[in-house]
């Protein structure tokens, strides 16, 4: 797809999005080969979606939030079903315009936008209300993400930003991992139990798990199947989808392993070393080499390219 921006799946079909829209919503439904079976067209002419969320319902989100001359006074939500019946809802930035590429929804269905800014230290923000179709919605900021500049290589740009930029979110269905993309890495958020409102601000302020996703010339999507393989993506016709299995676990500190009681005192202690299973958080891997990617396909298909002003 020529320009790929949101991407998401249920585990047997993906769903992708362009931001090159020509007046109308398509979401994209290919096979697990990257083949379009179909195409959900919803009846509204958005601006610039920028991301592709699904609820387990198999509700889509297409978030509508591109603003690259700052130039809106709204941004829109889109809530498309299966078939093609479309509800949107305006929001309103509490402090301004951004520009935004990055959607995910938490486990209560709440909606959270992630901002691009030129600085490399995204905001996230959520509505302060319940969406409606008849007025605008004030949103909160409740985050903000810095991430550290990377060596890895990819994404559009000269110099540092590519590493840093949010271009894409996603979540776990069951809420218990969030992932933000910039154009060369993936960020894993494990997010703890209780109210989610409250354990989303507690997990990204956490240490993420960093997953480099190297040369994808302009990677804006990114997404979970059910089983926690993490999926990514970019813009330009014959990349490919790329999948990490088992990424989401890679967010969980490992099980507590049990301790053996100490040997009795007439007994001869173990010389043998500890178990590395029993590692602790701290100590596990934050980054993934390009030999833990493995390519699903090769083919996502064109679209002309055009951005709206």
């Amino acid at each position: 797809m020529q320009e790929l921006s949101g991407l998401t799946s249920d585990g047997k079909q993906f769903f992708a999005v362009s931001d090159s829209d020509n007046g109308t919503l398509r979401i994209q439904v290919m096979g697990r080969d990257c083949v379009v079976t179909r195409t959900i067209t919803a009846p509204v002419d958005p601006y610039d979606v920028e991301d592709l969320a699904m609820t387990p319902d198999g509700t889509l989100w297409a978030s509508d939030t591109g603003d690259n001359n700052k130039s809106r006074s709204t941004v829109a939500l889109h809530k498309v079903s299966p078939s093609g019946a479309v509800e949107r809802y305006r929001v309103t930035y509490p402090d301004g315009k951004h520009d935004a590429e990055a959607l995910f929804i938490d486990k209560s269905g709440t909606p959270y936008i992630v901002t691009k800014e030129p600085l490399g230290s995204a905001l996230v923000y959520r509505p302060t209300a319940p969406l409606r179709t008849d007025i605008s919605v004030p949103l909160e900021q409740v985050a903000r993400v810095s991430l550290s500049t990377t060596d890895t290589p990819g994404g559009p740009l000269e110099g540092t930003l590519d590493s840093r930029l949010v271009t894409g979110a996603a979540a776990m269905s069951d809420g218990s991992v969030i992932a933000l993309r910039t154009y060369t890495d993936a960020y894993l958020y494990p997010v703890p139990d209780g109210d989610p409102k409250d354990a989303i601000v507690k997990a990204l302020s956490g240490d993420p798990v960093r997953v480099p996703l190297p040369n994808e010339p302009q990677g804006e999507a990114i997404a979970f199947d059910p089983d926690g393989t993490l999926l990514s993506a970019s813009e330009g016709a014959g990349t490919p989808i790329r999948a990490v299995a088992g990424a989401a676990a890679l967010a969980q500190p490992p099980a507590p392993t049990t301790t053996a009681p100490p040997p009795a005192a007439d007994q001869p202690q173990s010389s043998a070393p500890a178990d590395s299973s029993s590692s602790s958080w701290q100590n596990w891997p934050l980054a993934l080499t390009l030999g833990g990617l493995v390519l699903i396909a090769a083919l996502v298909i064109g679209l002309r390219f055009r951005r709206r002003a």
